[in-house]
């Protein structure tokens, strides 16, 4: 209260000292510069979180050998969801049918969109996956989004994406291609129930109990994929990794993201995740990139700043 008395007294003098043409201006700017602030700040959490992701990925593949593609699911949700209980302590009275129906929707969502991704993994390379699964959140974006300039982003935003594969979807596993494209209409799904989720539920309350739900979902499969091994303490400790940077950053840092942030924009920010990839790719893995994929990223970072554009300007606007 103090700093905000002492940065309107200047203000007020100032309104006095000049006429009220020119102080009206200034004003008016440090709101508008205020909104834009305001509007970009969940677009760096979503970018954070992407990032927490392809890193958690990469490590994810270190761990399957060991564990296998449901192992890996399982011990990345049952750790998250221990993490998220314990650090968020979530109240279970108090919500209504539709709140657990929301939790419950949320949790299958992701779930499904785990599962189905390293499943992808496990039979195609995980540049391939992440570019198929993007397809969902680009297809949100242009269904949920009312403004056509959406869908000219979201149109460059795939180009990009089909840019980057190659063109070599038809070499790839037709079976691991089909579980990428499911785990992308899963994506899609989480996005929309984690945005329901954070309305309903005070900070990350509802993420917790959506990650319970998606590892006791995903706790028989895991077992029947790998059995003990999931007892190794190394496998534990690397299961343990994952879940933090794929599931407990990223997951927590987008639901802040999505109260703040239109599903669509958000869709759109999602094809940031193959250039991630392959940026990811290119410094841990050493995975030089062409000149061909360095335009695609090129394209679809540019689509995401369209839009990130076009969500700014829409709020310094109200």
């Amino acid at each position: 209260m103090n700093e905000q008395t002492t940065a309107a007294e200047p203000a007020a003098a100032a309104a006095v000292a000049v006429p009220e043409a020119v102080a009206s201006p200034a004003l008016g700017e440090g709101k508008r510069g205020g909104a834009r602030r305001a509007a970009l700040a969940p677009v760096a959490l979503v970018v954070a979180g992407g990032l927490s992701v392809q890193f958690g990925a990469a490590i994810a593949v270190l761990l399957m050998p060991r564990a296998g593609a449901l192992g890996v699911v399982t011990l990345r949700l049952a750790a998250a969801a221990l993490v998220l209980l314990v650090v968020c302590r979530p109240t279970v009275r108090g919500h209504s049918r539709a709140d657990w129906g929301t939790v419950v929707a949320f949790g299958v969502a992701m779930g499904a969109m785990n599962t189905l991704f390293y499943q992808a993994v496990d039979r195609i390379p995980l540049g391939a996956a992440v570019t198929l699964e993007v397809l969902g959140p680009l297809a949100l974006s242009v269904i949920a989004s009312r403004r056509l300039v959406n869908v000219v982003w979201a149109a460059l935003a795939l180009g990009g994406v089909v840019l980057l594969s190659g063109g070599g979807f038809d070499r790839l596993d037709p079976v691991g291609a089909a579980y990428a494209l499911g785990a992308g209409a899963m994506w899609a799904a989480y996005i929309v129930f984690s945005a329901r989720t954070g309305r309903r539920f005070p900070q990350a309350d509802g993420l917790a109990l959506a990650m319970v739900v998606a590892a006791l979902l995903s706790l028989p499969l895991g077992f029947m994929d790998a059995g003990t091994k999931l007892l190794d303490p190394t496998t534990l400790a690397l299961g343990a990794a994952v879940a933090v940077l794929s599931s407990v950053l990223p997951y927590t840092l987008e639901l802040i993201a999505l109260r703040r942030l239109p599903a669509p924009t958000f869709a759109i920010l999602m094809s940031l995740e193959p250039a991630i990839a392959a940026l990811a790719g290119f410094l841990i893995l050493h995975q030089a990139l062409s000149a061909t994929d360095a335009l695609a990223i090129a394209l679809v970072i540019g689509a995401s700043m369209g839009a990130v554009r076009s969500q700014v300007r829409g709020v310094a606007k109200r």
